[in-house]
């Protein structure tokens, strides 16, 4: 056991207007289009693209965002079409996420939208929870303004800890603050899966999963450098390298980098960060490769940004924050590869490995009450101190077998993960704050007491097999899994131990039709399985989380593929779901409740559709309700979940006239009234419209000498809308308005 030397704490180591109109809109403006192709996800984004000729292809290409692959058309799809037009690329054809192959979106039996480099840069998002702000069932920003974590729910359930991942593996989570924090300028892609995901992944989300790829190594050439300023005193560089070593073109490298200085709407929350992320790719001959990715990640904020709210449920002025005790020091890193070998033209070998390392300090204040007078507000400190060690291994073959009129891709994998966590818990009084000089600041706040050192490890092996069978049109999707887990976890000051086995079979099909006018109804069912690490506030391990889902849907996408539409029906049960403990007044604590279904609809349209017009536009409908729990929540709807949202992004790029050179981008989102209270009487949220803006110029347009540098200002929250939202009766202020400007040059 070590001290803390800033503490002295123990702690021990680690050895739109109407959706459907809006919809409607898009769809029959690129229907009016002439039929210009895209750019796939696997084209370099947008800001790497100022020497590329203004011609794209329609070929169906498969991208695990950076390293495109060819992949078999569609039935009665033209091998190439090759016309002028498009330059952007909001629009992916494919994804590894869905499949773990390179499979067309069109033909995965579920609902599955990709959000390019392009559509980042776009947005030019700042955070995960930006970034997924735009796609279909998604909700972001349910706790408000919060940056410590990636917060975001899928179809109603919490996909924060337990359905993220990073290049197909895992990435690792823990119940409290420690978290790996996603750095947007580091990816190529972003996959969203709606729906359960376990029968090839495990442990995961019932309501979805967040694939996120990492900008690889690429044999074009590509440098940009990139300054970035902004309301709340922001400041942030960045940086991205790729290409051939010119001694050896075997060798590819990419180097990736981003610092920033910022504070943000509250004081005492700073938002700052170094990210740093090397990567080599060593490919020997066409059938071999191997890519290394690395990165380190250090991240300052707040352990707190909340605001006192009264018995009644009121929400004050008053805030916890103190810049004497408010910081939450985080450092990641992460080192893996990734391995392919193709032996034959019908079988191949991917290995996919990372190590990721974590550890955090947090610091935080909260109040307790307020004294009769209202003179005075009595307040406790809080520390959290987390490590964590994370070891994934997935390992796949791949076999590509024709039999007469019927063709087969089947996957056998097996993959490893494992999880050792550690953390403890410190709690004491602190002084009063005076709510007259509301005197932050001034006060030295002592060292609380550690009350609790927990450590926890989980250990899980699975193996799976999918069998993807194509017969003329149709395309039957068959996934089996099958998952072992132990999980020990201990608290050194109670002397308690626990040790928990648990296993379990996922599964998924899958049955999709791909006509020859590009229209794929389809319909799937789906289990997930899904032991969380960690315990309540009382000790108690928390119970496998486990779930299912019938999904129908109809997705359409024209021969041109420039457009693509998506519906899609749901109906899931998910059983002991976490949710933030409400006794907790710190917010770090969890429960499990009961049963919670969730039904409704989606429907989604992405597309890049001529004369420099890109968009997405999506609805979804939710009707979730409490089946099984606590008699108070028993037949309620969840808090926080509205039961309508949607959202459209339209993004123009003048390429001719006067205005070459000008892109405008204009976004609207939804968000539908919810419950305050799980309980359903403590009253509703509002509804309220964001918006969001962009304008960028591309100075080639002035002259040639001046190609690749750009100017940029983006704006989120454009109207400054300032509505608080109530998730388990706690209330949370909202992210307020942002303006950042950026200057890039790319050579």
């Amino acid at each position: 056991m070590e001290q803390d030397s800033d503490t002295g704490n123990a702690c021990y180591p680690i050895k739109l207007a109407k959706p459907g109109f809006v919809v409607g809109m898009v769809i029959i403006l690129a229907a009016t289009v002439p039929a210009e192709a895209r750019n796939t996800n696997g084209t370099p984004s947008d800001s790497a693209q100022q020497n590329v000729p203004d011609t794209t292809y329609a070929k169906v290409r498969s991208s695990s965002a950076g390293n495109p692959a060819q992949s078999r058309p569609h039935p009665g799809t033209p091998e190439i079409i090759s016309v002028k037009g498009v330059r952007q690329n909001f629009l992916a054809s494919s994804s590894h996420a869905g499949t773990k192959t390179d499979t067309p979106l069109i033909e995965t039996p579920q609902s599955i939208s990709v959000i390019t480099r392009t559509q980042l840069d776009a947005r030019n998002v700042q955070t995960l929870s930006d970034a997924l702000a735009y796609s279909p069932g998604v909700r972001t920003n349910i706790y408000g303004f919060s940056p410590r974590l990636d917060q975001f729910i899928i179809r109603g359930f919490d996909v924060t800890n337990y359905g993220v991942y990073r290049d197909g593996l895992r990435q690792p989570v823990t119940p409290s603050l420690l978290s790996f924090r996603t750095e947007p300028y580091g990816l190529d892609s972003i996959t969203v899966v709606n729906g359960p995901a376990s029968s090839i992944y495990g442990l995961s989300s019932v309501g979805g999963m967040v694939d996120l790829e990492t900008k690889k190594p690429t044999e074009k050439r590509i440098n940009e450098v990139q300054f970035q300023v902004g309301n709340f005193s922001r400041y942030q560089g960045e940086f991205d390298f790729s290409g051939q070593l010119p001694s050896d073109r075997r060798f590819t490298y990419r180097l990736t980098g981003l610092f920033r200085d910022s504070d943000t709407q509250m004081q005492a929350v700073p938002d700052n960060r170094i990210y740093i992320a090397p990567a080599f790719t060593f490919k020997p001959d066409e059938n071999t490769r191997l890519t290394v990715l690395t990165n380190f990640q250090k991240d300052r904020t707040g352990g707190s940004m909340f605001n006192y709210q009264t018995t009644e449920g009121v929400l004050t002025n008053i805030h916890y924050a103190d810049p004497r005790w408010n910081n939450l020091d985080q450092t990641t890193y992460r080192l893996g590869y990734e391995f392919e070998h193709r032996f034959t033209n019908f079988f191949s070998f991917q290995q996919n490995f990372r190590y990721a390392h974590g550890d955090s300090n947090a610091h935080y204040l909260y109040i307790s009450g307020i004294s009769d007078d209202g003179t005075s507000a009595t307040r406790r400190a809080g520390q959290v101190r987390e490590q964590l060690n994370s070891v994934g291994l997935d390992n796949q073959a791949k076999f590509d077998v024709k039999t007469g009129p019927v063709t087969q891709k089947i996957l056998l994998g097996i993959d490893y993960l494992f999880t050792d966590y550690r953390t403890s818990y410190a709690d004491g009084a602190a002084p009063s704050l005076n709510l007259i000089t509301l005197n932050y600041g001034a006060q030295a706040i002592p060292t609380p007491s550690v009350y609790s050192i927990a450590h926890a490890g989980q250990t899980q092996v699975g193996v799976y097999l999918q069998d993807q069978i194509r017969f003329q049109r149709w395309l039957l999707t068959l996934s089996g899994r099958h998952d072992w887990v132990t999980t020990n976890s201990g608290n050194y000051y109670s002397h308690t131990s626990q040790h928990q086995h648990d296993d379990a079979f996922s599964g998924r099909v899958g049955l999709t039709y791909h006509s020859a006018i590009g229209l794929a109804p389809y319909a799937s069912y789906a289990t997930s399985f899904n032991p969380t690490i960690g315990e309540t506030k009382n000790g108690t391990s928390f119970r496998p989380i486990t779930g299912n889902q019938y999904e129908v849907g109809l997705k359409y996408q024209p021969l041109s593929q420039r457009l693509l539409v998506t519906a899609a029906a749901f109906d899931i049960h998910q059983n002991h779901g976490l949710m933030t403990d409400p006794t907790d007044p710190t917010g770090i604590y969890q429960i499990q409740r009961g049963q919670v279904r969730s039904r409704g609809f989606e429907v989604s349209a992405t597309g890049d559709i001529g004369y420099g017009f890109s968009f997405n536009a999506s609805y979804t409908y939710l009707d979730l309700k409490t089946m099984k729990g606590d008699a108070s929540t028993q037949g309620k709807i969840p808090s926080g979940m509205p039961a309508n949202t949607a959202s459209g992004w339209l993004d123009h790029t003048f390429d001719s006239g006067v205005l070459k050179g000008l892109g405008t981008g204009f976004g609207i989102r939804y968000i539908g009234s919810s419950f305050r209270g799980d309980t359903n009487a403590t009253g509703k949220n509002k509804s309220m419209f964001l918006m969001d803006a962009a304008v960028r110029y591309r100075f080639e347009a002035v002259s040639p000498g001046l190609r690749g540098l750009q100017l940029a200002v983006n704006l989120n929250n454009l109207a400054g809308r300032n509505i608080v939202t109530c998730q388990a009766d706690f209330c949370y202020r909202p992210l307020a308005r942002t303006v950042i400007g950026s200057i890039r040059y790319n050579w």
